[in-house]
C-alpha cells in the first residue's frame, strides 16, 4: 500500500476510502448499516465505504489529499 484514495459524493451522500487499487475489489460485505467492507480475491479489505455522510452545516466540500505512505512500517 502507498496511497490512500478518498472520495466524497454529496448527491449520494458517501464516503470511499482506498487503502489498494479500487480494481482490484471482488467481495463488497456489509459490516453495519452504514459501513461496507471492499476487498480483494483473498479476503482482505483495500476500502471502506461510508454511507449516509453528510457535510457540517455551512460547508460547501471536503478537501481531500492523496497521502504516499511507502516505507512507513
Amino acid at each position: 500500500m502507498d496511497k490512500v484514495r478518498v472520495h466524497y459524493d454529496a448527491i449520494g451522500k458517501t464516503l470511499s476510502v482506498w487503502f489498494d487499487d479500487p480494481e482490484r475489489e471482488v467481495v463488497c460485505e456489509e459490516a453495519d448499516d452504514d459501513t461496507i467492507l471492499r476487498k480483494d480475491n483473498q479476503g482482505h479489505v483495500i476500502g471502506f465505504e461510508k454511507l449516509n455522510v453528510e457535510l457540517s452545516a455551512g460547508a460547501t466540500g471536503i478537501t481531500v489529499a492523496v497521502v504516499t505512505t511507502a516505507g512507513v512500517a
